[in-house]
């Protein structure tokens, strides 16, 4: 049986238009048919929907990144993200969204504003939030319980943190979304291992990585097999399953049937 994965997380958009084919080739090739790409400011966010638009196996997410949040949300730009968002089937998610306390992020206060308004707007069209929290993951948590984001859910975008934070994830109603950090991080493999398989999805969070010296090192959707792998080895089951459970695993979070389409369709 055919490997069948689904990757929760890139910025598909920030490519060079004409490698999308070619990225996608491969991907299908390493059993990957649906891609999130998701939004970091109102811009990105309609390229991601046109990308949505354009490719079957492409679906958007709305939002504007922490890092990009450096004024209040008005609310004339709010209405026009919930609008982006519910006008355009291929919306699936609220992403990316959520705080960033680095040192050199944004004010705080500006990014919890547009966090809130994002996690209403989510509530509002009954869309999950796949959500950004560095150095935050409390702050993070809070705010979604405070807004009552259960009734939503999500995913904690490219986890890494410990299993305390990750029991809070999933007690508050959400996934935990696992990245390349997997196959090289010790510490976070002995976390996956006392996380239950149906909390977990996966992503690449992939994006154009000139730094690299090589282009084929770049990360692409077709690396989900390598993360899926890791997974299957600490649970001790096959490829197949972890590749399967965590595929129905994000399909039932964004409402997604077997056949791609969603379930409003």
């Amino acid at each position: 049986m055919p490997l069948v994965l689904c990757d929760s997380h890139t910025h598909f958009d920030q490519y060079d238009e004409s490698e999308i084919p070619q990225i996608l080739d491969r991907a299908v090739q390493s059993g990957v048919n649906v891609i999130i790409a998701a939004g970091t400011t109102v811009e990105s966010t309609k390229a991601c929907i046109s990308l949505s638009e354009t490719y079957a196996m492409i679906f958007a997410g709305v939002g504007i990144h922490p890092m990009e949040s450096h004024q209040f949300l008005d609310s004339d730009t709010s209405e026009e993200l919930h609008n982006l968002a519910k006008s355009h089937p291929e919306v699936v998610c609220i992403s990316e969204v959520g705080l960033d306390f680095l040192p050199s992020s944004p004010d705080h206060k500006i990014q919890e504003q547009v966090f809130r308004e994002h996690i209403r707007i989510a509530i509002d069209l009954n869309l999950p939030i796949i959500f950004h929290s560095r150095e935050s993951h409390d702050d993070v948590l809070r705010i979604l319980n405070e807004e009552g984001a259960y009734r939503v859910g999500g995913a904690m975008h490219y986890f890494q943190g410990d299993l305390r934070t990750a029991k809070l994830a999933i007690d508050s109603g959400f996934k935990i979304s696992l990245a390349r950090p997997l196959t090289r991080l010790p510490e976070l493999q002995e976390v996956v291992k006392h996380i239950a398989i149906d909390d977990i999805v996966l992503e690449t969070d992939c994006f154009p990585q000139p730094f690299k010296k090589y282009r084929h090192n770049w990360t692409e959707p077709r690396h989900l097999v390598d993360i899926a792998q890791t997974l299957s080895e600490l649970k001790r089951i096959d490829l197949s399953e972890a590749a399967s459970i965590t595929t129905k695993n994000l399909r039932s979070l964004l409402k997604l049937t077997d056949n791609n389409e969603t379930e409003d369709d």
